[in-house]
């Protein structure tokens, strides 16, 4: 049998898995939905993108600005899909929000890996989800993962700057710390290195696009439902607001106070 689009793209199952739980159901539902199953797979794609990255930074390919352009664009399209989300108002949200019962965003494990591989890794996120699940499973798998920090160290170190060992010879399984010995060293890359320089400008890209994501998020919780608990228990938008301002490559940030005389690419 030939092979067309529907089938190469299994539109038919794809278009299957939309499944509101409210009674009628209640029109507003489906977009609800379609939105968040739409981030879902946007994350498996910028998963895959990272994966990807992490395997050129080590490997020692040229690819990488490519890529790491990419995964930036994604986040733009990610954070203009709140737009249309914020279309639905509070009373049409409300129609259908007891029927999530105790589903919750929180629960996304692929948004956990994210955050993992960007090296903001916390191991105690692991307590959402059973020892046994697979979600589990695959949180203990990206704990023990360079992060796309621990490969930008190992590119420098090969680009001949003296990364300190404790940065360089082990994976930590905790959020990145920032570093006055790394720190030194940016400064250095952005007086000397355009290449690299650029390389530190598209990660700046990536922390903004997802820091950007998370206050569009805080936005949309706030406008849909104000200051109410959020599903599945947790604190709504205050838990939501707590998450902003932590950037996955906080040294990148601190330099930007003293960078005089850097270079200008």
């Amino acid at each position: 049998m030939a092979l067309t689009y529907a089938s190469y793209l299994k539109v038919g199952k794809l278009l299957s898995l939309q499944k509101p739980q409210s009674e009628g159901p209640m029109h507003d539902e489906m977009l609800f939905v379609i939105i968040h199953q739409t981030y879902e797979l946007w994350f498996k794609q910028v998963l895959h993108e990272v994966d990807h990255l992490i395997r050129l930074i080590f490997a020692g390919e040229k690819k990488i600005p490519h890529t790491l352009k990419r995964i930036g664009t994604i986040f733009k399209v990610l954070v203009h899909q709140w737009d249309i989300l914020e279309t639905m108002t509070p009373l049409e949200f409300l129609s259908f929000r007891e029927s999530l019962q105790t589903a919750s965003g929180f629960q996304s494990v692929q948004f956990k890996e994210l955050e993992f591989v960007f090296g903001y890794k916390r191991r105690e996120l692991l307590s959402v989800f059973n020892e046994n699940s697979t979600e589990y499973k695959r949180l203990v798998d990206r704990l023990a993962q360079p992060s796309v920090w621990d490969g930008f160290l190992a590119l420098l170190k090969r680009a001949g700057y003296p990364i300190p060992k404790e940065h360089s010879d082990r994976i930590s399984d905790g959020p990145t710390v920032p570093s006055m010995e790394i720190q030194n060293i940016l400064r250095n890359v952005y007086r000397s290195d355009p290449k690299l320089c650029d390389i530190c400008e598209a990660l700046i890209d990536i922390d903004e696009g997802v820091q950007e994501w998370r206050y569009h998020h805080v936005k949309m919780v706030e406008r849909t439902i104000g200051g109410r608990q959020g599903t599945g228990g947790s604190s709504g938008a205050a838990y939501l607001r707590g998450t902003l301002f932590n950037p996955f490559f906080p040294d990148l940030w601190a330099i930007r106070s003293n960078l005089d005389g850097a270079h200008e690419s």
